[in-house]
């Protein structure tokens, strides 16, 4: 009976497993564009991947549904969240209110702890952008604003904060060119990462809140050269 108990809790342990490298890999397959906004997810394909029954699969879907990444509606497949005109709009309309929002309650409640995660994500990002990896980059800026959003310590902004987070992945993913102009943008942007680690460190909202701000302009710039409908005007801030 013990053995038959050790051999249970191991099985479910190697599951466990399994499901949080299925939930790793979809989110980052949809973060890069692997999978395509709006594209079928095949379940019975992921389950067999990974080596997992359909249940834990469909717990996932649901947890990733709630996240943003994935769209489920009855008696249809599960999707990839689409990325039309509608989901971009509300992007440029809300993402600057809710980094801005996010940085300027970190610059009031930032430990030392939590300076020293920060410099060690943007860390990160510095090498993504020096080695060219376009992908570390997108996972590196995400983990930046995502950790100030932890630092923020508020409940009812950081569900929007990782939904945002999702589609500026993407869009930057589908965005991106590789000539000297958008080299030369990371570079500002690496050095806006600095300056914003150093007013939230000052608890110094107002100067935090103004560079996040200019930083989100530097990007908006970037996007809506090739993703903002025609006819539709961007407001300030992103």
């Amino acid at each position: 009976m013990a053995k038959k108990a050790a051999g249970a809790i191991q099985s479910g342990a190697a599951n466990v497993d399994r499901k949080q490298l299925l939930a790793d890999a979809l989110r980052q397959r949809i973060l890069t564009m692997e999978i395509a906004p709006g594209a079928v997810i095949d379940e019975q394909e992921l389950a067999e991947e990974f080596g997992l029954s359909r249940p834990p699969v469909r717990e996932l879907m649901r947890q990733m549904a709630g996240e943003g990444y994935i769209e489920l509606e009855a008696n249809r497949p599960a999707r990839a969240t689409p990325m039309g005109h509608h989901v971009l709009r509300d992007f440029y309309l809300v993402a600057p209110l809710i980094y801005v929002a996010t940085t300027r309650l970190a610059a009031e409640s930032a430990r030392p702890v939590d300076i020293a995660r920060l410099r060690a994500v943007q860390t990160e990002f510095r090498a993504a952008i020096e080695q060219g990896d376009i992908n570390a980059r997108i996972f590196a800026n995400d983990d930046f604003h995502l950790e100030i959003g932890k630092i923020a310590r508020n409940v009812y902004l950081m569900p929007s904060l990782r939904r945002v987070l999702i589609d500026h992945a993407r869009v930057a993913r589908t965005y991106y060119r590789d000539d000297v102009s958008d080299r030369e943008e990371l570079a500002t942007a690496a050095a806006q990462h600095d300056q914003i680690i150093d007013a939230i460190e000052r608890r110094d909202p107002e100067t935090a809140g103004r560079i996040v701000q200019a930083h989100m302009e530097l990007s908006r710039r970037n996007m809506a050269a090739y993703a903002v409908p025609e006819g539709m005007e961007m407001p300030p801030g992103l």
